[in-house]
C-alpha cells in the first residue's frame, strides 16, 4: 500500500506540474502540428505529439486512381522535395512492372534529386536558426540560393515545387537548352555560400549553446526506432539508401556518408552542411558525364498501365530519410494497396525521448533539428 507521505509526495508533485499545448497553430511546426507537453517548471517531464490535422486519404485515394494518375499526388507528400517522391514512386512501379530505365533518365533523376536535396536543407538551415529565435539572415540566405534552384525546376519541368516529372520508364521531358550550363553555374556558386553559412554559424555561441547536447540520440536508440536519413546519420549510424541500394546510378559517383558522434541537434545542424558537400561532388559529375539518348523507355506504359499481379517496395533516400513505395498489383489499373513509407512520420516516433528532460525552449528546436513535413507525416 501507498503510505500517506507518498501520497503527499504525489500530490504535491502533481500540483507543481502544468500541462501545456504547443499548436496546432504554432510557429515553429512546419505545418499543422501539436505537441502536448507536462512541464515541472520549465522542464518537459512528458511531450506526446499530435497528429491527423492535414490528413488527406492520399493512400485510399491511390487505390482508386490509375498508377500514372498518382504520379501528382506524390508531389504533395514533402511538398518541399516534390521530385525525390516522384522518383521513389516511379521506382515502386518500374520494379513491379519490369520496366527499365534509360540511361540518360538515370542521370536527369540523380541531378534532380541532388538539387532537391540541396534546397531542402538550405531551407532546413534558415527554419532551424529561426526556430532557435536568432535571426532570420540564414532563412533569407537559404532561401535566396533555393530560388535559383526552383527555378531551374520551372524551366525543366514548367512548376516550381509540384512538379510531377519522373514517368515510368524515365522522365517527363529533356532539358531544355542551356539548362545544364545553368545547372553548372550554380554548382560552382555553392561552396563559396557553404563557406559562408559554415563561417557563420559552426562556431556561433548562440547556435552551439542552444544546439549542443540539446535532443540528443545514442545509435542504438536510433536505430530501434527505424530513424533514417540524416537524423540517423548525426548518431554515428552510417546508413544511406544510396548507398546501400546503389538505386539508380549512384554507384557511378564517389561521395562519402557524413556521420555524427553525439546525436543531437548540433550534430543534426552539423550533418546537412557536409551532406550539401557531397550533393555537389555527385551534381558536378552527374552533369559533366550527362550522356546523350531517350529518357524514357519506348516500350515503357504510363497510360493504361496494367502490372502482373504481385507486389514492390521501392525507396530512396530522400532528403529528409528513406521514403518508400509497397505496391501489390491485381493486374488491375489501379494499385490493390498502396502504401508509404514517409521518413518524417518515423523520425517523430523518438520526439518524446528527444524532449524528456530539456527545457520547454528547447522543444521547438529538437522538433526543428528532425526537419519534418506535415504532408507526409499525415498523407
Amino acid at each position: 500500500m501507498t503510505s500517506t507521505e507518498e501520497v503527499e509526495s504525489i500530490s504535491e508533485k502533481s500540483e507543481r506540474l502544468l500541462n501545456i499545448s504547443m499548436g496546432p497553430q504554432h510557429p515553429s511546426t512546419h505545418g499543422v502540428f501539436r505537441m502536448k507537453a507536462v512541464l515541472d517548471g520549465e522542464t518537459v517531464v512528458k511531450l506526446t505529439p499530435v497528429f491527423g490535422y492535414l490528413h488527406r486519404n492520399h493512400e485510399k485515394l491511390a487505390e482508386r486512381t490509375s498508377y500514372l494518375g498518382n504520379m501528382p499526388y506524390t508531389d504533395r507528400l514533402d511538398y518541399f522535395c516534390s521530385l525525390t517522391n516522384n522518383w521513389a514512386y516511379a521506382l515502386s512501379v518500374e520494379r513491379l512492372a519490369g520496366i527499365e530505365v534509360p540511361e540518360r533518365a538515370e542521370y536527369l533523376r540523380v541531378i534532380t534529386a541532388e538539387l532537391t536535396r540541396l534546397q531542402n536543407h538550405l531551407a532546413f538551415l534558415g527554419f532551424l536558426l529561426n526556430d532557435m529565435g536568432v535571426w532570420a539572415t540564414v532563412l533569407i540566405y537559404g532561401f535566396r540560393e533555393r530560388e535559383k534552384i526552383l527555378d531551374l525546376f520551372e524551366s525543366l519541368t514548367g512548376a516550381r515545387m509540384m512538379c510531377n516529372y519522373m514517368r515510368f520508364g524515365g522522365c517527363r521531358c529533356d532539358v531544355p537548352d542551356g539548362w545544364v550550363e545553368e545547372a553548372k553555374r550554380i554548382t560552382d556558386e555553392l561552396p563559396g555560400v557553404l563557406d559562408e553559412l559554415e563561417q557563420l554559424l559552426t562556431d556561433n555561441e548562440i547556435v552551439v549553446a542552444r544546439t549542443q547536447g540539446v535532443g540528443t540520440v545514442p545509435g542504438r536508440k536510433a536505430i530501434n526506432a527505424g530513424l533514417t536519413g540524416p537524423v540517423l546519420r548525426a548518431s554515428g549510424v552510417n546508413y544511406d539508401v544510396r548507398k546501400v541500394d546503389s538505386y539508380g546510378v549512384y554507384d557511378r559517383f564517389d561521395f562519402s556518408v557524413p556521420l555524427g558522434s553525439v546525436g543531437d541537434c548540433y550534430d543534426r545542424f552539423m550533418l546537412r552542411l557536409l551532406e550539401m558537400r557531397q550533393s555537389l561532388n555527385i551534381l558536378k559529375a552527374a552533369l559533366n558525364e550527362l550522356p546523350s539518348g531517350p529518357i524514357i523507355n519506348p516500350k515503357a506504359k504510363n497510360r493504361n498501365l496494367r502490372p502482373p499481379a504481385g507486389e514492390a517496395y521501392g525507396r530512396i533516400e530522400s532528403p529528409k530519410g528513406e521514403l518508400g513505395f509497397y505496391l501489390v498489383s491485381d493486374k488491375s489499373g489501379t494499385p490493390y494497396r498502396y502504401r508509404v513509407r514517409p521518413p518524417s512520420l518515423v523520425n517523430l516516433t523518438l520526439l518524446e525521448d528527444m524532449c524528456v528532460g530539456q527545457k520547454v525552449a528547447d522543444v521547438v528546436v529538437i522538433l526543428g533539428s528532425i526537419d519534418i513535413i506535415l504532408g507526409e507525416v499525415d498523407r
